[in-house]
């Protein structure tokens, strides 16, 4: 989820070699071919009994798939890696779809969760902290806050594998949001505040840059030139992991998804212990404006979109307190040991500065809420339902209209908002929540973003949301 510095805060892909690929191959041509041949009959019935076994060893789990199998289906979207796979998570014994969740998945098999990309932190002054005996009896302190990131970030990425399978053009967004969200509340085990999603799933279309997720009886389609961004987060006892990435058919936009992600890698590389803010978005502006996209015949400079930043995160704080800049200027303050932060970056083709427009779907309890005298008994009556279901994490009207309220834990079937925009908004009027009104550039243009959480250990840099697909 982005952090914005004004407020303080022709045809569907349909290309062949982008279908999935599936090892479906029950043996039926091998038999047909078989029987086609002068063999004697019993050396093709030893033929067909070699063929069973081997079958029968390789297994099936529950979703009909092999238990601890190799992926195989490729996502419909563009610049996702060469190893992305939709159904990576069978290498764990996962089925598919995905239906088992992460913690017995791992757990139960007394697995350790995956650990993020290792890498040092840069700045000479740090090179004493791998091998620094303090440091690693820190380091070590932290593993259960450790473990339960990156169980968080592994549930992120299978969910968004998954999603990676049935996004594409013609879905409608809807659709694809309630989808993506039930599964991450399938695999994390939905619990309330101790662990669920982190915040709505943003799906902003082309010049809209962030923050927008569909609203009750919006009909939007994914269409094939659309660029949209994928950012959603999923949180274990207020440990949010915040990640996204850029979905687009036409290849005309890869350049555009190319300098985003590089920006983005950029930032990840440079951040660190002891780095100041301000270094950050310089390297990252570097490598985000040495690229252009022709669309059209026409080319276009790819801008960094200044007024928006990555941040850090805090336990039930999207938004806590440090924002990382895009572009060269700014604070001066340093990136601190034990902090976590998403780093994210926006390319845009329009005039890289977005304002507040169209209608608001995100929504937050700001994290210090002033103690205001509610009047309105709708007031009060949404407010308490906010506390007990989201906290201080960031919701939407889609999820106040679910009949559970958005947490089947918490308000079992009978929680669903009714009639509820009246307190909403008077909620928002006395600073007790906080809208999030989509992000805009100028229309007509093309925005892109890449994020992903890192945690700055005493030790090393974890990149804890790395993936195959990004």
């Amino acid at each position: 989820m982005s952090s914005q510095e004004e407020k303080e805060s022709q045809n569907p892909q349909m290309n062949e070699e982008k279908e999935d690929v599936t090892n479906d191959d029950d043996g039926s041509d091998d038999d047909e071919a078989e029987e086609g041949t002068h063999e004697n009959g019993e050396e093709a019935k030893k033929k067909k009994k070699k063929k069973k076994k081997k079958k029968k060893k390789s297994g099936t789990s529950a979703g009909g798939v092999s238990a601890g199998g190799t992926p195989s289906k490729k996502p419909h979207s563009r610049m996702l890696g060469e190893k992305a796979f939709t159904d990576y998570y069978l290498k764990y014994g996962q089925t598919e779809p995905p239906t088992i969740p992460v913690s017995k998945l791992f757990e139960e098999k007394g697995l350790e969760y995956p650990e993020g990309e290792i890498t040092a932190h840069p700045l000479e002054s740090n090179t004493y902290r791998e091998t620094s005996a303090e440091k690693r009896a820190h380091d070590r302190m932290q593993s259960d806050i450790y473990s339960k990131v990156r169980q968080a970030a592994e549930v992120h990425r299978q969910v968004r594998s998954y999603a990676q399978s049935f996004i594409k053009p013609g879905i409608k967004l809807t659709d694809m949001c309630e989808m993506l969200e039930n599964k991450n509340r399938e695999l994390i085990q939905e619990d309330g505040l101790n662990r669920g999603i982190g915040f709505p799933t943003g799906c902003s279309l082309n010049h809209v840059a962030a923050h927008y997720t569909p609203n009750p009886g919006d009909d939007t389609v994914l269409q094939y030139d659309d660029v949209m961004k994928v950012d959603f987060g999923c949180q274990i006892d207020g440990r949010i992991i915040d990640s996204a990435w850029t979905v687009a058919f036409n290849p005309r936009y890869d350049p555009l998804l190319e300098a985003v992600k590089e920006a983005t890698e950029t930032g990840i590389r440079t951040a660190g212990i002891d780095v100041r803010l301000c270094d950050v978005g310089e390297a990252i502006q570097e490598v985000m404006e040495s690229y252009e996209v022709e669309i059209d015949g026409k080319t276009y400079p790819v801008q960094c979109i200044r007024n928006l930043n990555g941040h850090s995160i805090g336990p039930y704080q999207i938004h806590a307190g440090k924002s990382v800049p895009i572009v060269k200027g700014g604070d001066t303050t340093k990136m601190e040991e034990d902090e976590m932060y998403a780093i994210e970056t926006f390319g845009t083709t329009g005039r890289g500065y977005i304002v507040e427009d169209l209608e608001c779907s995100h929504y937050m309890k700001n994290f210090h809420a002033p103690h205001v005298p509610l009047r309105l008994p709708r007031s009060k009556k949404l407010l308490s339902h906010i506390n007990k279901t989201f906290g201080t994490l960031a919701f939407c009207r889609r999820w106040l209209e679910r009949p559970d309220g958005g947490s089947t834990a918490v308000n079992g079937t009978g929680g669903q908002q009714e009639k509820y925009m009246g307190a909403l908004k008077n909620l928002c009027d006395v600073g007790i929540i906080q809208p999030y009104p989509p992000l805009v550039d100028v229309k007509g243009s093309y925005t892109a973003q890449y994020e992903h959480t890192i945690m700055l250990r005493p030790t090393c840099k974890e990149i804890v949301s790395r993936g195959d697909d990004y």
